[in-house]
Formats: C-alpha cells, structure tokens, sequence
C-alpha cells in the first residue's frame, strides 16, 4: 500500500463505455477488460467503489424525444444503470472479487438498499461497492451521483475513467491543435468554459475539496498507474 497514493476511490465509468465498438447494449470484451483493471487495483488493497451510468441503455435527456415526460424517463435512465449494474458485479465476482450493488431506489430481491454505513463497511472488508439508480431523484446525472456518494464514503478521489485521456483546451476529435492538462484547477476549467463534468456535480467537487482525475479506462494499465500517482490524465483539483 504505500506504493499507491490512494486508499479508497470512487470509479465513474459511463454507460456508454461498456459499449465498446457496438452500437447499444455491453460489450463483453471491455466489461472483461475493466474487470481485470479493478482486480489489479483490489489485489493492491485499494478500496473501490463504482457508479456507472446508463447512456448504452436509455438516457432520461432522450425521454422528450420520444414523448415520455421527463421524470419518468429520467427513472428510466436509473433503472438503465442498475442493469449496468448487475451485470458489472456478476463480471467482477466471476473474476474472483467480492462485491455488493447498492441501489438509490428499492428492489430488495436484486440490489441493497444504499445506507452509507453500510457502504462504508463493505469498502472496509475489501468488497467492491456498485452504486446503481443514481441519486435516486429524477434532474441529476450519474456524474453528480458518483460526486454525492465520493463525499459521503470520504473518497480520496474521483477516478472518471473515459474514452479520452485527460481534460483537453478543445475537442481532440475536432482540433488538431486541442493540448492537454496535466493539471488545472477547479476555477479554470470553470473560467475556460471545459467540459469535465455536470455543473452540479463539479460544484459538489469543488466546494468538498474532492480532487478528480479524467483518464483514459480503455488502456491497459492505466487505472493501477493512476492509483500509483504516475501522471495519467488530468487532474482537476483546488
């Protein structure tokens, strides 16, 4: 342990990751391939906790397209993670981890109820802590879920593992010339008008003092070197 710079970390992975190359749905490669990054972690003694979102499902924000209200789709969207989920704890057990999926809205015969208590006492005997529904209210992304239940565990950090490698001054995909933060703070990515995470959430960052590393989770290694504290990504803090 004292090789790595963080004890306990709250991973946010998107829905959309465990896409892979498919158009919908979970790719069963990349799911594997995250499994096998976490074990690395947890065979280290980091204690992880993850939120995932939903968006290879359903997406509340697609709900006005379609005609459905807005909170029902946004309970849609939560219900989208919970699948996330379930089948991210069955891939993680299958590789040889221990682990609990804590739900925001109530379904006994397939998640826990969240209570923090109790999520804190599974972190400490090395389980892996699934955060599923969100919030549990409609309005608020997984981004400001994973913030939310970061603080109340008292995460060291978050670890939002995407398809790009850190915070860039303009979308790689478009700009060329678009460089990357190593390092920024919370007030620049404000004042430059960055695109790291809801407003919501990043104000919960900030205001708590929880630092935010943005890191490529597709590239083998990557989420032990961060750990580890090498300079992957970009960190985000005060």
């Amino acid at each position: 342990m004292s090789q790595l710079k963080y004890k306990r970390v709250l991973l946010k992975l998107s829905g959309e990751a465990l896409m892979g190359q498919q158009q919908y749905g979970i790719d069963p490669h990349r799911i594997a391939q995250y499994a096998q990054e976490i074990k690395k972690a947890i065979d280290k003694g980091i204690e992880i906790a993850i939120v995932i979102g939903g968006g290879n499902i359903y997406r509340g924000l697609q709900a006005s397209e379609t005609g459905i209200d807005r909170v029902q789709g946004d309970y849609m969207g939560m219900m989208a993670t919970v699948i996330n989920g379930m089948a991210l704890q069955d891939v993680l057990e299958n590789h040889g981890m221990v682990t609990r999926l804590m739900s925001a809205i109530e379904m006994k015969q397939i998640c826990e109820p969240y209570i923090r208590r109790k999520a804190v006492r599974h972190l400490e005997k090395n389980r892996i802590v699934i955060f599923a529904a969100g919030t549990g209210n409609p309005y608020f992304t997984t981004d400001t879920a994973a913030t939310l239940r970061a603080i109340e565990v008292e995460a060291d950090v978050i670890l939002k593992g995407t398809r790009v490698d850190g915070v860039y001054s303009a979308d790689p995909e478009k700009d060329k010339n678009a460089t990357r933060y190593e390092r920024i703070s919370f007030e620049e990515v404000y004042n430059r008008g960055l695109s790291v995470m809801d407003m919501t959430a990043f104000t919960l960052c900030k205001e708590n003092n929880l630092p935010l590393i943005i890191f490529d989770m597709n590239q083998e290694g990557n989420l032990l070197k961060v750990l580890k504290g090498d300079s992957i990504g970009t960190l985000v803090n005060n």
